[in-house]
């Protein structure tokens, strides 16, 4: 049988594809090719130059393939060079984010940062730091993780293991319209409700701005996605294990905490991750009902009290020539510390499922 002028034989299958040194030579052209043509009639940079030599790059593939391997394998290599580009076209955003951060952030990446707060720090002072900041929004996401996730992994298990009829959808509702919910909504609502009116009754009639207020926000936009992501995990969890742990006589209580728990336990610390990542990254609740400060506050229930994602803010806004690089560091500082909690639950899952 003949295809595009090539004899298809069984050792002509076997022995006819594409170098590697051919694909990459194909490769180069093209970008060669992107470059010129771009660069050549003034209509963009080097990112199109990428974009428009991937283009490029497919249709040489393809063109060689054909004449090479036939057209059925000329389409696969194309697809599967097109799936590869997207991959990384994906990956280019993240990749720029992670290198604009880490060489901004490390400007300031020193002792006094981590160990000053911007107290009395005017706009003409080099110095200052955000450990306020810091401590602020461990305290803040800390009260917060503590409050939702027991509340959302119960909230969970009934959905999944005991909720029936309406009132089991009715909650499902709710969870999906919250999903959606944004941030300073959930501070307004906190604002309105804890800080100007339950606070008065305690603080002689005055609104009470505190971190806990911050941290009661930050619980309202939590819940939803622990909700939703725990029960998920528990409904990929195989109907025989339960079967089985109730053909034993196991009780129906010790059979999701024995065995259905564990074994969807690395997907629930993934979503009580993800939940905890956006509080620790949410500004408008912390501004409204924290008010923010300057000064360095361990106390969570009085006062103001600021936080990361508040102080990149505050900084980025800032006059001060030496403002920039505080807000660069303390983004680092902030990825960094959400990059550290999620692999130390990772790995204290992965343990305890070790350990079982």
């Amino acid at each position: 049988m003949e295809r595009t002028g090539v004899a298809m034989t069984p050792g002509n299958i076997r022995t006819r594809k594409l170098s590697t040194a051919v694909v990459l030579g194909i490769a180069v052209a093209a970008v060669a090719l992107a470059a010129v043509v771009v660069f050549g009639l003034g209509i963009g940079n080097w990112v199109l130059v990428v974009a428009l030599g991937g283009v490029f790059y497919l249709a040489g593939v393809y063109v060689a393939a054909s004449r090479v391997e036939g057209r059925r394998a000329a389409r696969n290599r194309t697809w599967s060079a097109l799936i590869h580009s997207a991959c990384v076209l994906a990956i280019l955003p993240l990749a720029s984010v992670v290198w604009t951060l880490v060489s901004k952030g490390m400007e300031r990446l020193d002792g006094d940062f981590f160990g000053s707060s911007m107290n009395n720090i005017g706009a003409r002072d080099p110095e200052g730091g955000a450990y306020h900041a810091i401590v602020g929004t461990l305290e803040q996401v800390g009260i917060a993780t503590v409050i939702t996730v027991p509340l959302g992994v119960l909230g969970a298990i009934y959905l999944v293991e005991y909720g029936r009829g309406r009132f089991a959808a009715a909650i499902r509702f709710f969870v999906d319209v919250m999903t959606g919910i944004p941030s300073i909504v959930a501070g307004l609502f906190v604002l309105s409700f804890y800080v100007l009116i339950v606070t008065p009754w305690f603080n002689d009639g005055r609104p009470g701005f505190s971190g806990f207020a911050a941290a009661l926000a930050l619980s309202v936009l939590m819940l939803p996605t622990i909700v939703r992501s725990t029960e998920e995990m528990l409904r990929l969890v195989p109907g025989p294990l339960r079967e089985g742990a109730y053909a034993l006589g196991v009780p129906k209580w010790k059979t999701i905490l024995r065995i259905v728990l564990p074994t969807a336990l690395s997907g629930i610390v993934t979503g009580i991750m993800l939940a905890i990542a956006r509080a620790a990254g949410e500004t408008a609740p912390v501004l409204l009902v924290a008010g923010g400060g300057a000064a360095i506050n361990f106390n969570a229930f009085e006062n103001n009290q600021s936080s990361l994602a508040l102080f990149v803010y505050q900084q980025a806004g800032d006059a001060s020539r030496y403002a920039p690089a505080r807000a660069w560091t303390a983004a680092l500082t902030l990825v960094a510390l959400v990059l550290i909690l999620t692999i130390a639950a990772k790995l204290l899952a992965r343990r305890n499922q070790l350990t079982r």
